[in-house]
């Protein structure tokens, strides 16, 4: 059983006003959204809390912008992130937001207004059922249909978001659920039968785990998202360091562990590094830590990890298994479960990792990430490397598309600083995401890393930035076209560019940046690149700054669809070893 207790005297008041006093109980600081009039008795309380001193309400310009901006603030803080939008096209266009949380698991509670109970099926003016719709990309749903559930409705749906599996929770009300008055006890009590998610990880199995740890010649940590959710990077880091355990990445992973560590490999997957994807096909363990063996991360699922023996920990029960079947199945938080590894090992265990890491070494010698350099062009890398140059502690967040890419290769990040639309994909986060996180720590640098045709999709979120002066730097890749899309057409599909390109009715971004209020700049130049991104940092204020790069830049390497891992395109010269460069093509043309 899960107690919330406030100890106040009952009071007769409205359901909008025990819905907004509820939110505030739990610690919630700002919300994001946009009204309507089946939301309206909710924003009249919001009216009154701020007077009070109580809540900050961000009026967003699109409700996409809302939900974008909630998941920011909770990926940047570990905070259950709160937007409010209203009935109808007002909810609905939360759902690509919601489904975004679902798939990188992060919390939130979804708040929407509804019609009016009586008017709940008649098709009335606003009405959709966001309730069915959202059911499949949230983590639980509730109506409320009387206003004395709300205070436990609410309870528990910040419960659900925020402990086991994170995810978006959907609360619906109707307009008068908000309006009647009634007696508010703002004392809950909750029991979420059947809702109890297991933490600890069963001590067999970590035992299990432990010995094949021991045992591993060429081992490889494989660490994702939940190690991120579960604020896991100190034991990440101590499990790494005892047992010389060489560290790989998921997108979702990034900042999980210091880059610049020598036992990280980067990136794995898609466009992941060299040596990441070539660790992986010959390690002969793989201890995946809050991953999902994603597709962008495998390639070619049966010929992932070919000859490795594989510990799962997780804490979503359904995960372990779903994609690859383990020989060590651990569900449980990834924390606790690294800490009782720890608890169990020492630092004079025997390890046997010297040889793999020196190969390891010389994989990254052979196939270093390099930032190209031209002398007449931009590179969109040179851009990108530059802000983690000169912002080395910033947040960062990224648009989709190959901006994303370059940023994870080449942009080195701590916990939470790293936030990306991986699991959908979604064109358009990036701005909002920034300005979520910024409101959530107003000292941080915060830099939006976008490319030209995802910053078009939620542009209006400037007026945001310039009404509420959220001082977020906007950088934008811009090569003219939807970059991914061209380098998949250019590579898979006879170099037809059917509806990718995006030079024609491409806005002036600055004179766009000026009609907000905000700072705008042009570079083209790649003498002008250091000290542009210098004066984009120091100005007091959000800047959009449009840095014109090489067009036909692409992104590499990169695993094509339906390859393995080793299969990789676009690979630079080996740099190192011939004869090792040597065997590595043989193996990989063993594992094709």
């Amino acid at each position: 059983m899960i107690i919330a207790s406030y100890r106040e005297a009952t009071l007769r008041t409205s359901g909008a006003f025990a819905l907004i006093d509820s939110i505030r109980r739990q610690g919630v600081k700002h919300l994001f959204g946009y009204p309507g009039g089946a939301i309206l008795p909710v924003y009249d309380e919001i009216y009154k809390a701020e007077a009070r001193g109580e809540l900050t309400h961000i009026l967003v310009r699109h409700e996409q912008g809302a939900v974008h901006a909630a998941d920011g603030y909770a990926r940047s803080t570990g905070q259950v992130g709160v937007c409010v939008a209203t009935s109808g096209p007002g909810a609905t266009n939360l759902v690509t937001g919601i489904a975004t949380a679902q798939m990188d698991s992060v919390p939130l509670v979804v708040v929407t207004g509804q019609v009016p109970s009586y008017a709940i099926g008649t098709d009335a003016f606003q009405e959709t059922d966001i309730f069915g719709i959202t059911l499949p990309i949230v983590k639980h749903s509730y109506v409320i249909r009387r206003p004395e559930d709300i205070a436990r409705v609410v309870a528990e749906a910040f419960h659900i978001a925020g402990t086991g599996r994170p995810g978006p929770v959907l609360v619906d009300i109707p307009k008068d659920v908000g309006q009647m008055q009634f007696e508010y006890n703002p004392e809950v009590q909750i029991s979420l039968q059947g809702y109890k998610p297991n933490v600890k990880g069963h001590l067999h199995q970590i035992a299990s785990a432990i010995k094949l740890i021991r045992e591993a010649k060429r081992p490889l940590l494989y660490v994702g998202g939940g190690a991120i959710a579960s604020n896991a990077h100190l034991e990440v880091m101590q499990l790494a360091e005892r047992f010389q355990l060489p560290v790989t990445t998921t997108l979702m992973g990034k900042g999980v562990f210091d880059e610049s560590h020598g036992l990280s490999v980067g990136m794995l997957g898609m466009h992941g590094s060299a040596y990441a994807n070539f660790a992986v096909q010959e390690c002969d363990l793989l201890i995946a830590v809050g991953a999902r063996f994603d597709d962008r991360v495998t390639g070619r699922l049966d010929k992932f990890a070919p000859e490795a023996k594989v510990i799962h920990i997780d804490i979503d029960p359904a995960e372990v298994g779903k994609n690859r079947v383990p020989e060590v199945p651990i569900v449980g938080d990834v924390k606790q479960v690294l800490k009782s590894i720890l608890d169990a090992t020492t630092y004079e265990e025997e390890i046997f990792t010297k040889a793999w890491l020196e190969k390891i070494r010389q994989w990254k010698q052979d196939y270093p990430l390099e930032v190209p350099s031209y002398s007449d062009q931009l590179s969109p890398q040179g851009v990108i490397a530059e802000f983690g140059k000169q912002a080395p502690n910033a947040y960062f967040t990224t648009d989709v598309g190959q901006h994303q890419m370059w940023s994870a290769q080449f942009l080195k990040t701590g916990p939470r600083r790293w936030i990306s639309s991986a699991g959908l994909g979604t064109m358009g986060y990036g701005l909002p995401a920034a300005m979520g996180v910024k409101v959530a720590l107003p000292q941080e640098q915060v830099i939006c890393i976008s490319g030209d045709a995802s910053f078009q999709m939620n542009l209006q979120e400037l007026a945001t930035l310039s009404q509420y002066g959220i001082n977020v730097k906007i950088a934008i890749v811009n090569n003219g076209w939807q970059g991914m899309v061209r380098q998949w057409q250019e590579s898979f599909y006879n170099e037809r560019y059917s509806a990718s390109n995006m030079e024609v009715g491409m806005p002036d971004f600055v004179k766009l940046a000026d009609a907000f209020g905000i700072k705008g700049m042009l570079v083209i130049e790649p003498t002008d690149l250091s000290t542009a991104v210098a004066q984009i940092l120091a100005h007091d204020g959000p800047v959009l700054a449009d840095f014109r790069v090489k067009r036909t830049e692409n992104c590499y390497p990169m695993v094509p669809p339906g390859a393995s891992n080793s299969e990789m395109v676009g690979l630079p010269e080996p740099k190192g070893n011939q004869e090792l460069t040597n065997l590595i093509a043989e193996r990989a043309k063993e594992l094709v």
